[in-house]
């Protein structure tokens, strides 16, 4: 099960659900179910357990299971000296992220309370060349998982939104957005801003294909009706709600809580994936003797290849790939393999690919990896040739 609001997969049995207008919906916490109350103004006579305050319990947390794993280890590895390896892996990427890790969630937070989700759906519904840049753009103000971002991206096709400007949508989110732009540059330096802006470009030119191949009947058409409001703006909106804004301390501080809850339901989502990125990242750096990076995964044709296949097999979250693509970086100095690895997951990742096979369409699935991995295996050559 998937809930609406985050785009988290949840078990039935464990997950907040509601029944409303004759569908059940899923929630994984109080917070997207409060969330998915006020965005459709579901009053207490429509919905009673909306109201209902329910808490899971703390240990079925998935950030505190895998921290708790990590810092076990870390403990034996003091008593057993084979662990102290991973020990002292692990401490370097702690170090080196933190406070790109917090940056990202506090500023995701601010996102996540300031910004409407209609803004998203208004500007991605336009069926015109510029709804791409709008696409990317809003794409990197986005700061979730690419398995959150999935959902919203199909919500968006739903809502109108045209196959162009999600599949445009879906490539910036999970590695050009605002956290794991801070996240890269903890990682990479300013070496990070060629990702970045590589994914953009891939992002707006596999839209603009996109669009050309939707002219041309090789991809489906969004038949959905929009659901917006008859002259419904952004510009008009944001003067409303600075208008009916009134200072005060309870308005700062009711401020101050939607920003930390929305940060701490983006922790939720990716910090367990950031800690299991660590780990296997440290296992690597502790473990695996450099001369196999060299050897499979060094700065040529064949390591581009080999690193391609990797990225494809493993799915892991995009927050939890970064720590990987820095392991391949620090031990091979091919900065195009950690590019490819990291926008291989997205391009080629089979989840992805078979929500898009049947929400958007199979021949918009079909073209997606078609038309990305080479853009993808380009750029990772440019950038093992230059930097």
């Amino acid at each position: 099960m998937k809930d609406p609001i985050c785009g988290m997969e949840v078990e039935e049995k464990e997950a907040i659900n509601i029944n409303y207008e004759g569908k059940t919906y899923y929630f994984c916490s109080q917070r997207c179910l409060k969330k998915f109350r006020d965005e459709h103004n579901v009053t207490e006579a429509e919905c009673p357990a909306c109201n209902v305050n329910i808490k899971s319990p703390f240990y079925k947390n998935k950030t505190f299971i895998v921290s708790s794993v990590l810092l076990g280890i870390v403990v034996l590895s003091y008593f057993i000296p084979i662990l102290e390896p991973f020990r002292t892996s692990l401490w370097m990427y702690f170090k080196k992220i933190w406070w790109a890790i917090l940056f990202g969630l506090i500023l995701g937070g601010v996102i996540d309370h300031f910004v409407p989700r209609e803004y998203i759906s208004h500007i991605l519904s336009k069926p015109r060349k510029r709804t791409i840049i709008y696409s990317v753009f809003l794409g990197f103000l986005m700061s979730a998982c690419s398995h959150g971002i999935l959902a919203l991206s199909i919500e968006l096709h739903k809502k109108g939104a045209s196959g162009p400007a999600v599949v445009a949508f879906l490539l910036a989110s999970p590695w050009a957005n605002l956290t794991i732009t801070i996240m890269l540059i903890g990682f990479f330096g300013l070496k990070a801003f060629y990702m970045i802006f590589s994914a953009i470009f891939i992002a707006i030119i596999t839209g603009f294909v996109f669009q050309f191949l939707e002219t041309k009947g090789l991809i489906e058409k969004n038949n959905n009706i929009m659901s917006l409001e008859e002259g419904f703006s952004v510009k008009e909106d944001i003067k409303k709600r600075f208008k009916e804004y009134k200072f005060s301390i309870e308005a700062l501080k009711a401020d101050v809580k939607g920003i930390y809850d929305g940060s701490v339901s983006l922790g939720n989502m990716v910090l367990w994936w950031i800690f299991i990125g660590m780990g296997i990242a440290s296992l690597a750096g502790a473990y695996v003797p450099g001369n196999v990076f060299q050897q499979y995964m060094g700065p040529t044709i064949l390591g581009l290849i080999i690193t391609l296949v990797v990225a494809t097999i493993i799915e892991v979250c995009s927050e939890g790939s970064a720590p990987m693509a820095f392991e391949i970086f620090r031990q091979t100095g091919a900065l195009g393999n950690s590019f490819v690895f990291l926008m291989a997951g997205v391009a080629t990742d089979y989840t992805e690919i078979g929500l898009i096979w049947n929400n958007v369409g199979k021949k918009t699935a079909i073209w997606l990896p078609i038309v990305t991995v080479p853009q993808v295996v380009v750029l990772g050559i440019i950038a093992n040739l230059l930097l």
